[in-house]
C-alpha cells in the first residue's frame, strides 16, 4: 500500500509535468473517481472500466484523460493521452464519463488501472486529479470449471433423490395395492364359504321335505289295509 502511495505521487508530478501550462483559471478543481474492484469472466474478450469526475470553476473546454497501470513491481503509461497500443486500448469519453476499453483480454492484464483528468489551460493545482485505481481480475477457466463440476454433482445428487423418492413410493403403492388384494380375497373365501353352508343348510332341508313325502303314502296304505281286515 505505500509503495501504490507513492507511485499516486509520482503518477500526480508526472501529470503536472506532462500537462504544464499557464491559464487564467486558478480556481478549476478536480474529483475523479473510479469503482474499486472489477472483474471479469473469463469468457470475456473485452471489458470497459469506467471512471466519472466532476470539475468546478473550470473551463468549458474538454480535459485530457489519462490511463496508467500498476503492476506488481512497475506501472505503465497506457494513454497519456494516446495509447500505446491502440489496438488494445481505447479511450472514449462522454460527458463526465470516461471508459477505458481493454480488448484481447487475458490474466496478464489483471491490475490496478488509474484514470486521470486535467485541464491542461488551468494552473490550479486541483485542476489535475487521478482516481484511486480500480482492480480488474479476469477469472481463469479453472474456477469455471469447479463452478460446471458444482452444477453437475447438484444435477446428479438430484436426481438420485428423485430415483429414492420413486423407489419408496413405488414400494408403498405395492404394498397398499397387495393389502388390498389380500382383503378382497379374504372377504371372497369368507362369502364362499357362507354360501356353502346355505347350501348345505337347503340341502338338508330339501332332503327332509323328501323323505317326509315318500313316507306318507306308506302310512296311507297301511291305514287302508288294516280297515279292510
Amino acid at each position: 500500500m505505500a509503495s501504490f502511495n507513492k507511485l499516486k505521487s509520482v503518477l500526480m508530478l508526472a501529470l503536472h509535468w506532462i500537462l504544464h501550462g499557464a491559464g487564467a483559471t486558478d480556481t478549476c478543481q478536480v474529483t475523479v473517481t473510479q469503482p474499486k474492484f472489477q472483474e471479469a469472466d473469463y469468457s470475456m474478450h473485452t471489458v470497459l472500466l469506467t471512471c466519472t469526475f466532476s470539475a468546478f470553476g473550470c473551463s468549458l473546454s474538454p480535459p485530457q484523460v489519462l490511463w496508467f497501470r500498476f503492476l506488481t513491481k512497475k506501472h505503465e503509461d497506457l494513454c497519456t493521452p494516446e495509447c500505446i497500443d491502440q489496438q488494445k486500448y481505447k479511450v472514449h469519453l462522454s460527458e463526465n464519463n470516461i471508459l477505458l476499453q481493454i480488448s484481447n483480454l487475458t490474466v496478464d492484464d489483471n491490475a490496478v488501472y488509474i484514470c486521470g483528468v486535467a485541464f491542461s489551460d488551468s494552473s490550479s493545482p486541483h485542476s489535475k486529479q487521478t482516481g484511486d485505481g480500480t482492480v480488474l481480475t479476469k477469472a481463469v477457466e479453472k474456477q469455471h470449471s469447479n463452478r460446471r463440476l458444482g452444477f453437475i454433482f447438484m444435477i446428479i445428487t438430484s436426481s438420485l433423490l428423485f430415483l429414492y423418492s420413486a423407489t419408496v413410493f413405488t414400494f408403498f403403492l405395492v404394498y397398499k395395492v397387495g393389502n388390498t388384494d389380500l382383503t378382497c380375497l379374504n372377504n371372497l373365501q369368507k362369502i364362499t364359504s357362507g354360501r356353502k353352508i346355505f347350501q348345505a343348510i337347503a340341502q338338508e332341508l330339501q332332503k327332509q321335505r323328501y323323505t317326509e313325502h315318500c313316507q306318507q303314502p306308506e302310512d296311507l296304505e297301511d291305514d287302508t289295509v288294516y280297515q279292510n281286515r
